[in-house]
């Protein structure tokens, strides 16, 4: 180890003398480098790269403490009064989610446009009774019955997302509890608005509801995370631009410039005023009637009305 120590001091004072001549360290830097090198009592435990390295280690930028931002345990969505900025960007540092339930995870409703409402996530079918656990290692910040959602469960991961468990029969977590990826914090049910036992789950960011299969495909038990980095435009935080009969057509954005040139490509919508009808929408955008009730979920006889969102993909 002695030799180990003497060639990483070695290093340090080389880097010192070469910086002298090429001015690119001061005498200052110098002096700080020599003395931390002094410090340090060699063992067996701590090799002596790392010793050469400590000079380099506290440049890191510290992570962002989720946990401590907008805390609040008796407001389902704390970031109201934050202004939202797009695109959003999320990393993960597992591949993989744990299930939210113990068995095949069939969709019964998908997030977007439903019954004239947004919706806001995707039901899971289930049974009531059974266990619905934690997609990752996160602390719980909300416990309580929400209206529509009946008991719910909000758990904030340490990436800054946020994922909801609604109608739940049981909660079986408090406020404040840290809890591990894939441990049970509820139990589902039917309370709230629900027909029929199902889990209601939503993936928010900054209170932000994200489309949840955006992010994660729920399509097999490899319950695959889609990307360890994630840009998110407003497209699909905007449930009235899906349908929540069909499964959506994935374009993943994994960079910042994707994302950015990824705006122009966006899907239009059209909100409905007085007068209008499919066939003249579709003659102003140059689409058919067919393409407008194929994206809408609509039939060449439906009335539309004032205020409605059509998507139109031109």
């Amino acid at each position: 180890m002695k030799i180990f120590y003497l060639f990483a001091c070695t290093c340090l004072i080389s880097l010192s003398a070469y910086g002298q001549t090429k001015d690119s360290l001061s005498i200052e830097k110098e002096v700080e480098l020599e003395t931390k090198v002094k410090k340090f009592k060699i063992n067996t435990s701590f090799p002596a790269a790392s010793i050469a390295l400590y000079g380099l280690q506290n440049t890191e930028t510290p992570k962002k403490d989720w946990i401590a931002e907008n805390w609040d345990t008796k407001v389902f969505n704390p970031y109201k009064n934050v202004k939202k900025q797009f695109p959003l960007q999320i990393t993960f540092s597992d591949s993989t989610y744990a299930s939210p339930i113990a068995r095949k995870k069939v969709i019964t409703s998908r997030y977007g446009w439903r019954n004239r409402r947004p919706h806001n996530g995707i039901d899971i079918d289930l049974i009531t009774g059974d266990r619905v656990m934690s997609m990752f290692d996160g602390v719980v910040r909300y416990v309580k019955y929400h209206s529509g959602h009946g008991k719910t469960v909000v758990v904030r991961h340490f990436n800054g997302l946020e994922t909801v468990y609604a109608h739940l029969s049981k909660q079986l977590v408090k406020v404040n509890d840290t809890v591990q990826k894939g441990q049970v914090i509820g139990a589902g049910g039917t309370t709230g608005n629900a027909r029929g036992s199902h889990l209601h789950l939503e993936v928010l960011y900054q209170g932000i509801p994200i489309h949840p299969e955006y992010v994660f495909d729920f399509s097999n038990e490899d319950n695959l995370v889609r990307s360890n980095e994630v840009w998110v435009t407003r497209k699909w935080t905007s449930a009235y631009r899906f349908s929540s009969k069909r499964k959506p057509n994935i374009k993943l954005l994994t960079t910042e410039e994707e994302a950015i040139a990824s705006k122009a490509d966006e899907t239009k919508i059209y909100t409905v005023r007085r007068g209008d009808t499919l066939s003249r929408i579709s003659n102003k955008y140059n689409v058919s009637v067919a393409t407008l009730c194929k994206d809408n979920s609509l039939r060449r006889t439906s009335t539309l009305r004032i205020g409605q969102k059509l998507i139109v993909k031109q």
